[in-house]
């Protein structure tokens, strides 16, 4: 059976005790009924898991010491998502646990010009990939970045393959056809209710943007955010 898994973003491998936050300490003590003495595993999200002994189990305070230290690769590519936010806050809410769940490494939400809603809580979002990593049992957490403009994005990626996801009858193949396994690091471009505006498409093409479908069905924009992190992960 898989011990408690918890998240400590400065935790460092240390003989000293480790101090838990009250929230999880709460959990540990007053939903686990964990006793002194009793095991429990610890992520950073920067691919370090702790293996852990309780010490004190104070239920605003709980203390650990560490008896292991390892750590984990984190997946063979690094798979940037970036995509618009959109209005309904749940709906994109639900696409960060799920890119999550599916190893994404970055995720840059966007702001287009046929974006609507630019609200963005940080905390709130951060806390969603957390808990979708610690359901996983993974040790990464994806890098959220703030809200970056369309153009800004296009201009800085360095990616070796970059792609834009859109819906225009321009010319374009499947995302299947073009990712090439043997490259380590990817972004995908996803854009808002309404799709991308045909001047970002082609701003995008000119900055070695390579133009894909996702298939067959026009999708909501967090659905094809879902469905390029699938994709990128089967081949």
């Amino acid at each position: 059976m898989a011990l408690p898994f918890f998240y400590k973003e400065d935790i460092q491998a240390s003989l000293a005790p480790i101090v838990l936050d009250e929230d999880t300490s709460k959990h540990i003590v007053q939903v686990l009924r964990m006793q002194n003495g009793e095991p429990l595993q610890l992520t950073n999200g920067r691919g370090d898991l702790f293996t852990c002994e309780i010490t004190d189990n104070n239920r605003k305070r709980c203390s650990v010491k560490i008896l292991q230290t390892s750590n984990l690769k984190g997946q063979s590519s690094n798979i940037t998502i970036a995509i618009s936010l959109i209005k309904n806050s749940s709906r994109f809410e639900w696409f960060l646990e799920k890119a999550t769940e599916l190893g994404v490494s970055e995720i840059v939400p966007l702001i287009c010009e046929r974006t609507e809603k630019t609200a963005f809580k940080a905390e709130r979002m951060k806390s969603i990939l957390v808990s979708a990593m610690l359901q996983s049992q993974q040790c990464w957490l994806p890098v959220l970045h703030e809200p970056t403009k369309f153009n800004a994005l296009v201009h800085s990626s360095a990616q070796q393959q970059k792609f834009i996801a859109h819906c225009m009858d321009d010319a374009k193949r499947s995302l299947t056809d073009l990712n090439n396994e043997s490259l380590s690091s990817k972004v995908i471009l996803i854009g808002p209710e309404g799709d991308f505006t045909p001047g970002e498409i082609e701003l995008a093409l000119q900055n070695n943007f390579s133009g894909v479908s996702l298939g067959e069905t026009r999708l909501r924009t967090e659905t094809a955010g879902i469905a390029a992190a699938a994709l990128f992960r089967l081949v």
